[in-house]
């Protein structure tokens, strides 16, 4: 994979050098509500990047960075990687509450997809989250995403409590029509 930029964000591949930036930027326990790691211990930062290093082929990691500071400010996923089946997932993906509502994730969303549609010529993503993250839900719906459904008792979370996972996905024949929704209407401030 390689870098992918826009004039709001960069989306780097992850390397040990991220570490530090990781850290800082993954410092705020509100982050991980709703995900399956937490990264508030520096030993689980340094974890989840060789973890991230070693998990290349089906997962693709790439750290945010914001182009008008420079520094590190999230990082997002591609999962389960099929060339036969010409399909990906986005996910994993947080970033520092200080960017929460703002354009960087779907400048994110948007560079990913591109990348999918237009270079890797995919066929399916698909985005996933769980029941109880509204906000996720939202903002994958505002995108374009179609809902396809519950999976009920999907996943035990990290705090041992049962989570529902809302699928959504984007196919091939809808990328033109989303594609112009995020030109006309997502990427503005």
């Amino acid at each position: 994979m390689r870098e992918l930029q826009n004039v709001a964000v960069q989306l780097v591949p992850v390397r040990t050098e991220h570490i530090d930036g990781i850290y800082k930027a993954a410092h705020d326990s509100r982050i991980w509500k709703h995900m399956s790691v937490d990264l508030m211990e520096k030993e689980n930062v340094i974890q989840y990047v060789n973890d991230a290093l070693q998990r290349k082929g089906k997962d693709f990691a790439f750290v945010i960075v914001n182009n008008s500071s420079k520094e590190i400010i999230g990082v997002t996923w591609f999962l389960d990687y099929s060339a036969a089946n010409k399909s990906v997932e986005i996910g994993s993906t947080w970033l520092n509450p200080t960017y929460w509502r703002s354009t960087i994730n779907t400048n994110c969303k948007y560079l990913l997809l591109k990348y999918c549609f237009e270079e890797l010529k995919l066929n399916r993503v698909q985005i996933k989250t769980g029941h109880e993250n509204i906000r996720s839900q939202k903002a994958i719906e505002r995108i374009g995403a179609t809902k396809e459904g519950i999976l009920r008792n999907h996943m035990i979370r990290k705090e041992g409590k049962i989570r529902h996972t809302v699928m959504y996905s984007i196919i091939i024949e809808e990328w033109v029509e989303i594609k112009r929704h995020f030109e006309e209407n997502l990427l503005q401030d």
